[in-house]
């Protein structure tokens, strides 16, 4: 084994979302430990964009699908120049061609499972089984595969994405002065959803929400922020102007200083149906101290512990109404931060992430 370790990331997404953004912070935070990291994405992909802003090498290549064996020995080439130690998968298409490739080479294979929608558990879907360890988001993601794709127990593991406790922390930031750089009004009571602007995120079910809130409480001065980009964008855009909420409803696109936006807004809503790992925009609510509603998609579940924010059901506007009222009902404002665990911190997860490196490499 050489000294360095050196891991390739495939990816063959082209959107930007929590999927993307893990991937790049992961790569960054074992880089910063010591650990070479590479990229292997299509060339019009956002994730390739963010990689070469934060000094990533990264390698184009056209990942058509499954069987593309261009790419695959593109890849082996790839893997055999830059002395590759591991090869880490993200999606279907470039888990297919990468975990192939890195057994061709004969290096290691690891495949990181994002979101939970259930893996198709034919035996002829079989790629996952030859991966010599599998990290997952989430425990509902990991008890799926190891009950309904034939994954043993000893070789998969969850690692939520860690959130970085230094930026994410309420006492760093002035609150009314991030409500100012967002233009939000002294006494505004602003509900927010952070999320790419897809359709599982269910943005229809939050805007029916804040449209039945605004009837709910009438004497209270409501206004709602969608922070996000994404394929939903003209739809989204469409139903605001539908419901009549064109003076409610802001849409601020993507927004980079998360963490402001947060010690702004009042109540941070999740409202998807599903795909969700462990919402990182749920664990920097948290962080950031934010009275919270999130339905129960994936593995949020395993963020909720002692009431630390309200876990409702999918697919029920009435449940977000449920949720959200409970804090306007009671005037709540309280800081959550201490009932989050390490678990959920970037340097947990660094660290059991660098703990399986050097395990496969012995």
């Amino acid at each position: 084994m050489q000294n360095v370790i050196r891991v390739l990331h495939t990816e063959w997404s082209n959107g930007w979302g929590g999927q993307e953004i893990r991937i790049i912070n992961e790569m960054i935070a074992v880089r910063d430990e010591g650990v070479d990291v590479f990229l292997a994405c299509r060339n019009d992909s956002s994730i390739k964009k963010k990689a070469l802003e934060n000094n990533i090498k990264v390698f184009t290549l056209p990942f058509r699908g499954n069987a593309d064996v261009k790419t695959l020995f593109s890849l082996s080439k790839i893997i055999k120049a830059h002395s590759i130690d591991i090869v880490n998968t993200h999606s279907g298409k470039d888990t297919w061609v990468g975990g192939f490739a890195a057994k061709l080479v004969g290096i290691k294979f690891i495949r990181t499972r994002h979101i939970s929608n259930k893996i198709n558990p034919s035996k002829l879907n079989f790629i996952n089984e030859l991966a010599d360890y599998i990290f997952t988001t989430g425990e509902s993601i990991k008890a799926d595969m190891i009950k309904y794709n034939r994954i043993k127990p000893h070789k998969i593991e969850s690692i939520p994405t860690g959130i970085d406790v230094y930026k994410f922390d309420f006492n760093r930031y002035k609150r009314q002065k991030c409500r100012e750089q967002f233009n939000i009004n002294k006494n505004e009571i602003v509900i927010g959803i952070i999320a790419v602007l897809r359709e599982f995120k269910r943005h229809d079910f939050f805007l029916k929400m804040a449209k039945s809130l605004i009837k709910k409480y009438p004497d209270k001065k409501l206004s709602f922020l969608i922070a996000g980009d994404g394929p939903q964008k003209s739809n989204i855009i469409d139903l605001i102007e539908k419901l009549n909420l064109v003076k409610n409803v802001n849409i601020l696109g993507h927004v980079d200083q998360i963490p402001e936006l947060l010690s702004a807004i009042d109540i941070f809503v999740l409202s998807s149906d599903s795909k969700e790992g462990v919402p990182q925009a749920v664990m920097q609510a948290l962080f950031m101290g934010k009275n919270g509603v999130a339905t129960n998609s994936g593995s949020t579940k395993d963020l909720f512990m002692d009431g630390n924010f309200q876990l409702v059901e999918t697919n029920s506007v009435d449940e977000l109404i449920k949720g959200v009222s409970f804090y306007l009902d009671q005037s709540i404002v309280k800081k959550n931060r201490a009932l989050i665990d390490d678990k959920f911190s970037k340097k947990f997860m660094t660290s059991r992430i660098l703990q399986e490196y050097i395990s496969l490499l012995r």
